[in-house]
């Protein structure tokens, strides 16, 4: 398990909503942030594997060297008891949720891996949960 602190700002609530259609959306400094916007929450986990950093190839990218399987995203869905707000720190909660194997067609055995995020505010009330499930093939599928 690990934690790391999430600071839902104004102005990166505005930028969100603008990115994912709400045009007009007012700047509110306590509004509530889009349901997705947990989705960027990522980028302030200093552990997180896909997250840039100085003097390192992207994960993923063209430089990265081939390994003998692939991975890829299957599934992210979450749970709210409320609406994160504009102005929040709210404290992120790493854990290990379920996992499970099932025989595939061309990548061989498949490996499902789900991660789960708690979302709790300065109080320790759950404000929200995020299921992550990511899927590991035994070997990279032929083009």
């Amino acid at each position: 398990m690990r934690t790391y602190e999430v600071l839902v700002e104004a102005g990166q609530v505005l930028q969100f909503r603008r990115a994912v259609g709400e045009l007009d959306a007012p700047l509110e400094p306590d509004g509530i942030a889009p349901p997705t916007f947990l989705m960027a929450a990522d980028v302030f986990d200093p552990e997180y594997e896909r997250r840039p950093r100085s003097g390192r190839d992207w994960p993923g990218g063209a430089n990265q060297p081939a390994s003998g399987g692939a991975g890829f995203h299957a599934e992210q869905s979450f749970t709210f008891h409320r609406h994160p707000r504009a102005g929040e720190r709210l404290t992120a909660t790493v854990r290990p949720g379920r996992r499970w194997e099932k025989d595939g067609r061309r990548g061989g055995r498949l490996v499902f891996t789900e991660t789960i995020t708690d979302f709790t505010d300065p109080s320790g009330e759950l404000v929200a949960s995020a299921s992550f499930v990511s899927v590991g093939t035994e070997r990279k599928p032929e083009e």
